[in-house]
Order: C-alpha cells, then structure tokens, then sequence
C-alpha cells in the first residue's frame, strides 16, 4: 500500500504542473513548491531550534495561531516554521509576524520528507486538525522527534476507519499524542487501538476569544455599516451564497450586508453581483460617498 501511495504521489508531482497551466490555484500550488527548499536553506538558522506548524489552508492556521502564541511566550529561545499545503493558506499568510520561517510543505515523498527534516530539524511537529501525511510523519519518527496532532476530528467515514485504511492507521501511529476537538473523535481512535488522547476542544474558539482583546476596528466598514443592522456573511462558498442570496433578494429589511467570499475571482465576483437584485459596491471600487446609498 505505501508503494501505492508513494507511487500517485510521484504522479501527483508530474501532472500537477500540467493541471496548473489551466487552474491559478493548482499554478501557485506547484510553483511555489519550487523553492521550498532554496528559501529553507537561506532562511533557517542552523543555530537555532524550530518548532514546526503545519496547517492545510487559513482555517486551520486560525487553529494553531492560539498555541503558537502560547509557545513563543512560554519557550521564546525557539523559533517558529510555518508551512501551508494550499495556496490560500500560503499566500494570505506568508509574512505572518508570529513565524520566523514560513513556507509551502513539500509533497509527501520520502526524499522530501528526509530533506525537509534534515535542514530543518524541528524540535517538535504540530500537525493541525486533518492534516497527517505518512512520509513525513514516519521520518520524524525514524529520527525521534515527537509529533502532535492538535485540534484534531475525526469522523466514522474517513480512511482510518476502514478495513483499506491500514497505510494511514500506521501513520496516526507515529504521532506522540493526539489533541482532540471531541468526545466523537476520542471514541474512534480508541476504536482502532488508541489511548494517547487528549479531549482538549477546538482552539478556533480560542482564537475567537482573543480577537475581543484586540483592536478591530475597520474604518471602511464603519463607514459603510453608519450605525446601522449589518449582516457579516465571512469566508463564503457558493453553497453558502445558494441560501442566502435568496434572503437579501426578498428582504425588505433595513439592514446592510457584507460578503467576503472565500475565493476573490474576478468572474466569480461577476457571478455573484448579476445574481444580487439589490444595489451592490465591490470594497475595490468603494468611495464613502457610495456607503450612503447602499441599502438593503
């Protein structure tokens, strides 16, 4: 099974390329991936110790920001790496301040996972929420360093799970302790032979909390909102868009509303606005002589 894996991941790395010629997101995914290594070796320390996030995309980064916070302040002498394996993750959070080193994960082969570790030699692993790849974990383990799973879920269909999932129940098994967002989750890996658990919640609500401490205040919402009802619809797909379009198209309600999709594509925000009945302004194009037509 793992020369299975190893095997459509070595695939995975030649078509990607292709794929990307014809999807920005998969460009950015493979382009930035040439340089992982060059901007490691420029940009780690050799004299310093890393402790190491990996986090799949920016929700999962919101994830690991409450603990990377944590860490800096009770253990300051390490430094922090970052690596993203989406482009949306990467791109909006590339020169994030927390982080000393921020990159793209490399694909999961065992020459990339021997070469990552190799110069970076992280003094330990924080995998955030789904993100679990064998390659990786296994050379970390080869070469003891301890790996965490932290906000970790889990569901009864997943991988793991199944009578085929033997590849990826030997990779959770090289994780030093798993931190789990619930009691559903902490059930299923004790189904399959696991007890290094800990229920320790989602720390999204962590993160949460702390946005009250601080400044939030953006000039150009409140210019538009004037004191009035707004709807903040944030991070949204079109399945999101598909319930509530319809209620900004019927409301007679005084209320203004706020939309920031997940995916800023100049035809999907065409799509989008042909779709809204209402008056609409892009932030793009925004004056603050507009905000004072803008009703809902």
């Amino acid at each position: 099974m793992k020369s299975l894996y190893n095997l459509a991941t070595k695939i995975a790395g030649k078509a990607l390329p292709l794929a990307g010629r014809f999807n920005h997101k998969l460009k950015l995914f493979t382009e930035g991936r040439k340089s992982v290594f060059d901007k490691l070796e420029a940009e780690i320390d050799p004299a310093s110790q890393y402790l190491w996030f990996h986090a799949a995309s920016l929700g999962e980064f919101e994830q690991a920001l409450p603990i990377i916070e944590e860490v800096k302040k009770e253990f300051p002498k390490y430094k922090v790496l970052i690596t993203f394996f989406s482009p949306s993750g990467y791109e909006n959070k590339k020169n994030h301040p927390l982080a000393d080193v921020i990159t793209y994960l490399p694909l999961d082969t065992p020459g990339n996972a021997n070469r990552f570790l190799e110069l970076v030699k992280p003094k330990i692993a924080f995998f955030i929420k789904y993100e679990i790849w064998p390659n990786f974990l296994t050379e970390l383990d080869n070469r003891n360093i301890k790996s965490l799973l932290v906000s970790g879920a889990f569901r009864e269909n997943q991988i793991y799970f199944k009578p085929y999932g033997g590849l990826m129940r030997k990779a959770l098994s090289r994780f030093d302790h798993f931190f789990v967002q619930n009691e559903a989750s902490v059930e299923l890996l004790k189904s399959i032979g696991f007890n290094n658990i800990t229920l320790s919640g989602d720390t999204r609500f962590d993160r949460v909390s702390r946005q009250i401490q601080y400044d939030n205040k953006l000039d150009f919402a409140e210019e538009f909102i004037n004191n009035e009802t707004c709807l903040v619809a944030g991070s949204t797909w079109p399945e999101d868009e598909e319930i509530l379009l319809p209620f900004i198209n019927k409301t007679s309600a005084e209320i203004k509303i706020i939309i920031a999709p997940h995916e800023i594509k100049e035809e999907k925000i065409k799509v989008l606005e042909q779709k809204i009945k209402k008056r609409t302004i892009r932030y793009s194009k925004r004056r603050t002589t507009t905000w004072q037509i803008l009703r809902y």
